[in-house]
């Protein structure tokens, strides 16, 4: 039926998905996937009204089945953003549950009810090319309105394969997570990974440390979560014997979306004796490293590139490659393979400037990479690149450097202006004790011991909380003006 999803129909009694106490099997999603794909065959383009639900699982599949590319929305996005978004994909049709009731913004859509009971007869789908667009996902506009990364079917395909080689992921497995369907992570990984492998997946609805408890210790196997989840896992694991059972018996416990503290790492193992696994991606290239399941789960690391995909670091002129194996060689990672998107849709300015000589994207994640290829992401080039005193240095060291300090709740690291070192370091904690913060010269002298002098914050600014995106991400650019 689908060269994407064999299972769709060798496997009709096989779980697929369950969302709460709703569920499918491989037959009955077929079924009600199939049923949707016949009612999008003269579609252009699928936006789908992605919330955390069966619903939203079948319209993608249907989408994926039909050929028709689908524009996942997210339903906390703002009215303006959602204009945006509909008039730059000019999707022809909003697929959601029945009696979703939808913003002003995709009034003029032709509405289609998603029935996740729907039945009707078999039949052959032919497989798009694999050069042809699978999604439409828009990134995150930090610098403007968002782009649409177009999605080609093999993007999606050799990821999900890659990824079933790095992680030897099989129809036995059995995913747990709680992450949004409006994001790669959540949907591409972590609902058509299963349903690649014929495996199956359960969705939490909204993450708990019970939810956790409850799902590894009744049968899965694998957990995918973002660091803001690992580190209430990390806090909740004292005083949750169950939650610690539950994540010692787990085969495969992924993070991913940003970069796990190495103190939050460090506890779960301590506690469970399982490590967790980290991997990098982004929207534009999909997933491009991980540690491997017969490999180190090395702290603070990503990995190894995954097969096909051709990782380099470079440095500041974008062309002259960094050798592997010192430390403290910092470069931005540009990444080469079939992982990666085709164009910014609509843009063919922000697509040709994406990419260097040769094919190369530019991730604009700075890295370092071990003698044996593991990478080490420092943070992003426009935020987390720090030069000062003539040395380039990588926030997100000096972010786990504070984690580890016991009146640090939260940490991030920027630079500023400074007329003698150029950018001075500058630290925004979140404490332990609001009453008793840390006081700087501490917090300094902390990361110079652990680090070196030159990377010991210059600023410390206190706050009640980080600006934090819907992925558990920080914005950086939302804090304050010093």
């Amino acid at each position: 039926m689908s060269l994407l999803f064999p299972a769709l129909a060798h496997d009709p009694d096989r779980p697929a998905l369950r969302f709460g106490d709703r569920s499918l099997t491989y037959g009955e999603l077929a079924s009600a996937a199939g049923a949707l794909a016949a009612r999008l065959d003269s579609a252009g383009r699928a936006a789908v009204w992605a919330t955390p639900t069966l619903e939203t699982a079948v319209g993608v599949v249907a989408a994926l089945l039909a050929g028709v590319p689908a524009v996942p929305l997210n339903p906390k996005s703002g009215g303006g953003e959602l204009a945006h978004i509909v008039a730059d994909s000019a999707p022809d049709v909003v697929l959601a549950a029945p009696g979703t009731e939808l913003p002003d913004a995709l009034g003029d859509l032709r509405f289609v009810g998603i029935d996740v009971d729907a039945s009707g007869p078999a039949r052959e789908w032919p497989e798009p090319d694999a050069s042809a667009p699978a999604f439409v996902v828009y990134t995150s506009g930090t610098t403007g309105p968002p782009k649409g990364a177009v999605l080609p079917r093999r993007a999606v395909t050799s990821t999900l394969d890659a990824l079933q080689d790095a992680w030897e992921w099989t129809g036995d497995d059995v995913l747990v997570h709680g992450l949004p369907l409006f994001h790669v992570h959540g949907l591409i990984l972590g609902i058509l990974g299963p349903l690649r492998r014929g495996g199956s997946v359960r969705h939490l609805g909204r993450f708990s440390t019970e939810g956790v408890a409850r799902e590894l210790g009744s049968g899965a196997t694998m957990l995918f979560g973002v660091p803001t989840m690992y580190h209430r896992i990390a806090e909740a694991l004292p005083a949750e014997p169950e939650l610690v059972k539950a994540l010692s018996g787990a085969r495969l416990l992924v993070s991913g979306s940003a970069a796990l503290p190495v103190h939050d790492h460090e506890r779960i193992a301590a506690a469970t004796g399982r490590r967790v696994i980290e991997r990098y991606g982004m929207t534009e290239t999909l997933m491009n490293t991980s540690v491997r399941a017969d490999g180190e789960a090395r702290a603070g690391t990503v990995g190894v590139p995954l097969p096909g995909v051709s990782v380099r670091l470079v440095e500041d002129d974008g062309v002259t490659e960094i050798p592997a194996g010192d430390p403290e060689a910092v470069g931005e990672i540009q990444v080469r393979g079939p992982n990666l998107f085709t164009e910014y849709l609509n843009r063919p300015d922000a697509t040709a400037g994406a990419f260097a000589e040769g094919g190369w994207f530019r991730t604009g994640d700075m890295a370092v990479r071990d003698p044996d290829g593991y990478v080490r992401i420092v943070g992003r080039k426009a935020t987390d690149l720090i030069k000062s005193g003539g040395y380039k240095i990588g926030a997100g060291e000096i972010e786990n450097a504070l984690l580890e300090h016991p009146g640090v709740s939260e940490a991030a690291v920027t630079g500023e202006p400074d007329d003698d070192l150029g950018e001075r370091i500058v630290a925004w904690i979140v404490p332990a004790d609001t009453e008793q913060p840390p006081a700087a010269d501490e917090l300094a002298s902390h990361v110079a011991d652990r680090l070196a002098p030159h990377k010991r914050p210059r600023v410390v600014r206190y706050l009640e909380a980080l600006p934090r995106n819907d992925m558990g991400k920080i914005m950086k650019r939302a804090l304050p003006r010093g």
